[in-house]
């Protein structure tokens, strides 16, 4: 299934993710964490397919565990006292709730960040910040294409230094370790290369100066407009609920959270449809593309 959510104004596709991080930094109300981290898992999958299940449960997954085992093992916070370790160290249930919300807060960022990548490119980027901050939306670009771009040069230079025997797979460790150094020598030259020709390009071409004018392909149209009174009133909604406490816990001393009423309920699935709107999207396009092969 394709992402049509991408295909919206830059903006909107800035703002939104810009909302998303902010909101699950900073509720952690386990409801609304675990519909951000639903919705952010979800996306990936639609974004990335196959790859996507292979980041989650070898990188994301691991490390939810992990944080979430290792805060009771260090904090010990908390009245609520399930078991002690053999150092008498106690461990809480405060401490272990808090400990897995700090995690899915932490896993659901990253995800989010990795569904950022995917959507805002490079040319979305310089078409926001571009006449702000020429300068640094230019280098921000290009740092945030540096992973995928030099993990694809490393592969083809290690492909490269395969054929004559070169490469980190070949020879003792010794021979490996100077082939591995060899490779990252090339691979840092070929990044200060890249840098020096993307920055002449740049300045050959007038980025930044005063009154210089630009193409762009980005249009705000009826469909934007619409995309942004929906955003706008779930976040609303969503912002009312936090000003009520909706999204307010307590994990020490005791876990105390604010008692639900149809008011949480409202807000709940506000937050739920903000969260999962890139989806909704995409399942509305999906369903009525084949409402009209149907027809053809």
């Amino acid at each position: 299934m394709r992402d049509p959510f991408s295909s919206y104004h830059p903006i909107l596709n800035f703002g939104y993710f810009t909302v998303m991080l902010l909101f699950s930094m900073f509720f952690m109300h386990p409801v609304f964490q675990g519909i951000a981290l639903l919705s952010a898992v979800t996306y990936s999958l639609l974004l990335k397919g196959r790859s996507g299940v292979k980041f989650h449960m070898l990188y994301m997954l691991p490390l939810l565990l992990f944080m979430a085992a290792m805060n009771p093992a260090f904090n010990h916070a908390g009245v609520t006292i399930l078991f002690y370790l053999k150092s008498g160290n106690p461990v809480t249930l405060e401490s272990i709730v808090f400990g897995v919300s700090a995690a899915c807060m932490f896993v659901t960022v990253i995800i989010w960040f990795s569904c950022y990548n995917a959507v805002m490119t490079s040319d979305k980027f310089i078409y926001i910040f571009g006449k702000i901050l020429p300068s640094l939306s230019l280098i921000l670009s290009m740092v945030l294409r540096f992973v995928p771009r030099y993990i694809a040069q490393m592969k083809t230079i290690s492909n490269a230094q395969k054929c004559i025997g070169r490469d980190m797979s070949q020879g003792n460790m010794l021979q490996r370790a100077r082939n591995g150094i060899a490779i990252l020598s090339i691979l840092t030259t070929w990044a200060l290369e890249n840098a020096i020709e993307t920055a002449d390009s740049m300045k050959s071409r007038g980025y930044g100066l005063h009154g210089r004018t630009s193409y762009s392909n980005f249009r705000f149209d009826r469909r934007d407009r619409i995309m942004l009174a929906v955003l706008a009133g779930l976040i609303a909604c969503v912002l009312v609920g936090a000003v009520l406490g909706e999204n307010t816990i307590r994990f020490f001393p005791s876990i105390k959270a604010s008692v639900v009423t149809p008011v949480s309920y409202a807000v709940y699935i506000a937050y739920f449809a903000l969260c999962t709107i890139p989806v909704q999207v995409a399942i509305m396009e999906e369903v009525k593309w084949k409402y009209i092969e149907s027809k053809t």
